[in-house]
């Protein structure tokens, strides 16, 4: 990817300085392997984690980078941050990153719902990105709501959707390596015989489903459920009514989603499916036969959002069910927050710190 003109004391053409902060963790990891493999115009790139992380080391490309303490780290001469810590972590290091000229672009849900803070999916909102300059901080939204709000722009720019009722199934991965290390030791003691203890989830993840993700709230929903609704209304249009039941699945990677839609408009089955098959990353493989949808297993390691199952919802006017199936470590955070890296380069958004 092409980066800008500024050139050094020696005349070179200089690519950005990046700092990938959580470089240790899944998306951590998963963001340095998509720079790489985009090839993101970097001189230099930075792995930056808690102290108690100094020292490890990660992959990027073919290189090895030792992990750095995020507490001792001058943002001086970086340009931009990738951040994927968790919100405490983000909520006291943004502000400061920021306000040291580095752009922060968040995975977190520190930031989501600040309105001086742009929340975006390069696809569908890039124009939205220029808020960035209130804070210096771009918000990436929620994996569940990225692949969601993927699918759903293309419709809803066409026949204006009224009303979304999603149920998630949601991979372990989205709630870090202790999950996915749970669901692995606790299948492999169900097949020994040995007892199962659940530590990371409320229950045993292993050959079960929990409909239960993130803390309660007052109203009976779950804040990952809240998420969803909140986040897709920021992104789509905060008219829109929507509603959300949130069930974390015993799958390592990839979320799937099952949504019914209600239109203000007509929209046919076969006119949804000629809409996404035009829309950016969106792949349709919807054959009305055995084996003709994407499950999360043929999703991992992709970058598209996967749409399945179009059909009509005869229960109402206007109204269409649908299947979303998406690499929640990649378009659901690594590859949407590099995706918006980008969007600053190509605009001419990021200035360089580190140019002579």
């Amino acid at each position: 990817m092409t980066g800008g003109s500024d050139k050094d004391q020696k005349g070179r053409i200089m690519g950005y300085k990046v700092a990938v902060v959580g470089a240790t963790g899944n998306v951590g990891r998963k963001i340095l392997e998509i720079l790489d493999e985009r090839q993101f115009d970097a001189d230099e790139v930075v792995a930056l984690a808690s102290r108690r992380s100094q020292g490890t080391e990660v992959s990027f490309g073919n290189k090895i980078l030792k992990v750095k303490a995020l507490e001792n780290y001058d943002f001086s001469d970086t340009d931009v941050c990738l951040m994927s810590a968790g919100g405490s972590i983000s909520k006291e290091w943004a502000p400061k990153i920021g306000a040291q000229g580095c752009v922060v672009i968040d995975n977190s849900s520190a930031w989501r719902y600040d309105a001086d803070v742009p929340l975006i999916v390069p696809e569908l909102n890039a124009d939205a990105i220029v808020g960035f300059s209130n804070k210096n901080i771009i918000a990436n939204p929620n994996c569940s709501t990225a692949q969601l709000v993927v699918a759903l722009k293309p419709l809803h720019d066409t026949a204006k959707i009224k009303r979304i009722v999603v149920s998630t199934y949601q991979s372990v991965s989205g709630a870090g390596k202790a999950a996915m290390d749970e669901l692995f030791e606790q299948t492999r003691a169900i097949f020994v015989n040995d007892p199962v203890e659940p530590q990371k989830f409320t229950k045993r993840i292993a050959f079960n489903v929990i409909p239960h993700i993130n803390v309660f709230m007052e109203d009976g929903y779950t804040k990952e459920e809240w998420k969803v609704l909140t986040e897709t209304k920021k992104v789509l249009d905060p008219k829109i009514k929507v509603t959300c039941t949130a069930v974390r699945v015993p799958v390592f990677v990839s979320h799937a989603e099952a949504v019914n839609i209600e239109f203000e408009n007509p929209i046919s089955p076969d006119e949804a499916r000629d809409i996404l098959r035009e829309a950016p990353g969106c792949l349709v493989v919807d054959k009305q036969e055995d084996g003709g949808y994407v499950t999360p297993y043929e999703a991992t390691g992709e970058d598209a959002t996967y749409i399945s199952r179009i059909r009509e919802d005869a229960t109402v006017e206007n109204g269409l069910n649908m299947w979303v199936v998406s690499d929640n470590l990649r378009k659901g955070a690594a590859l949407n927050t590099v995706q918006i890296a980008e969007v600053l380069v190509n605009r001419g958004l990021l200035r360089k710190q580190n140019a002579a």
